[in-house]
C-alpha cells in the first residue's frame, strides 16, 4: 500500500514571460486550461494593489494543491523573482515558459485584437527594452523555448 505523500503530485508554478501579444494567453488556453489555474493582471483591471492580489491567488491555490499559470509579461529576473520564492515556499516546480517573438510579429498580432485585448504599441516597445530571458540561474526547476515565429 503506498503512502499518501507518495501519491501527492509535486504542485506545478508555471511563469510565462514574454512580449505582450507573443501568443501567451493563447498557449495557456491550449495547453493548461483544463489542468492548471489561470492568474494573470489583465484578469483584475480594477484591483487596487494587483501585485498582491496575484500573490494571494498563487498562494491560495499552490496551498489548495493546484498547479498554476501565471500569464504576464514577466520581463525581469527582479519581477520573476518574488514568483519563484512563492513557489518555492509551496513547494511547488517552477518552469518558466519564454515565448521569443519578435516586436514586429508582436505588433502585427496586437493589431488583429479587439477591444481591451489590444495593448497600445509602446507596451510592446517598453517591454521588449527591459525583456530578459529566464534562466535556470533564477531559480527555475527548468526553462522551456515557446517559438513564436
Amino acid at each position: 500500500m503506498l503512502m499518501s505523500s507518495a501519491l501527492e503530485a509535486t504542485r506545478e508554478l508555471i511563469v510565462f514571460v514574454g512580449l505582450p501579444a507573443s501568443g501567451k494567453t493563447t498557449y495557456y488556453r491550449e495547453h493548461f486550461a483544463t489542468t492548471h489555474m489561470h492568474v494573470s493582471k489583465d484578469l483584475m483591471p480594477q484591483a487596487r494593489r494587483r501585485g498582491d492580489r496575484q500573490e494571494r491567488e498563487i498562494g491560495e491555490a499552490l496551498s489548495a494543491g493546484r498547479d498554476v499559470v501565471v500569464d504576464n509579461t514577466n520581463p525581469t529576473p527582479a519581477v520573476r523573482a518574488p514568483l519563484i520564492a512563492l513557489g518555492r515556499r509551496y513547494g511547488a516546480r517552477i518552469i518558466a515558459y519564454y515565448f521569443e517573438a519578435t516586436v514586429k510579429v508582436c505588433l502585427t498580432r496586437n493589431r488583429q485584437r479587439e477591444g481591451k485585448a489590444r495593448v497600445p504599441d509602446v507596451a510592446i516597445f517598453v517591454t521588449s527594452k527591459k525583456l530578459a530571458p529566464p534562466t535556470v540561474a533564477e531559480g527555475f526547476d527548468e526553462v522551456r523555448l515557446v517559438s513564436c515565429a
